[in-house]
């Protein structure tokens, strides 16, 4: 798919579901953190973070090309990486941009899963950098999975939806499989509220 037209349908999505954020969205005052988000939900991460001034951090697959030109459209910088190609020299680089003021954003699962299983290179971004991980998903009302190793959440037009931001993870002092776990489950209780959202009262 064009970037062109992910970022077009991003735009119609954005407009046409009724979004609510919990317990709100990103604010330019926020101090920096590493925004973790997984790879399936993507497509609607820009939303949350309009004006964001950081870095996200994708891959040099592929696909990568087209998400990053398609987040670019949408007014998000990015770096080119992964655990296999390129991602010592993209981590350093996001390491630089941190130390400079600069937010972060990973999917902890991406490039190549597994899917929603959470990866040391979002836990070795926070210890070198110091800044804390916060967890963002979204569900909507309605949605589509694509047949991809991910699963690719497609939200349905004129449904409801809602991003989820998790507390602020501080991973110093932490081993790195204490904070891997931490993180997972992190991930995992912000999804299935979101997941949730539309489902039980709260």
């Amino acid at each position: 798919m064009a970037p062109a037209l992910i970022a077009a349908a991003h735009r119609f999505l954005a407009r046409t579901i009724r979004w609510e954020f919990v317990p709100r969205p990103w604010r330019p005052d926020d101090p920096p953190y590493i925004l973790c988000f997984w790879h399936a939900r993507i497509l609607m991460m820009p939303h949350a973070f309009r004006g964001w001034p950081g870095l996200m951090l994708i891959s040099e697959h592929a696909d990568g090309e087209v998400i990053a030109q398609a987040v670019a459209r949408l007014g998000i910088a990015s770096v080119r990486g992964s655990s296999t190609r390129g991602g010592a020299k993209a981590l350093v680089r996001m390491v630089r941009a941190a130390r400079e003021g600069t937010p972060l954003g990973i999917t902890p699962d991406g490039p190549r899963g597994p899917r929603e299983r959470v990866q040391m290179g979002a836990v070795w971004l926070a210890k070198k950098t110091g800044l804390p991980l916060r967890a963002v998903c979204y569900a909507t009302s309605r949605h589509w999975r694509a047949p991809s190793w991910d699963r690719f959440y497609v939200p349905m037009p004129f449904s409801r939806g809602v991003f989820v931001f998790s507390e602020l993870l501080d991973v110093r002092g932490l081993s790195d499989e204490e904070a891997q776990t931490k993180l997972q489950e992190l991930m995992d209780a912000t999804q299935r509220r979101a997941d949730r959202w539309f489902h039980a009262p709260h």
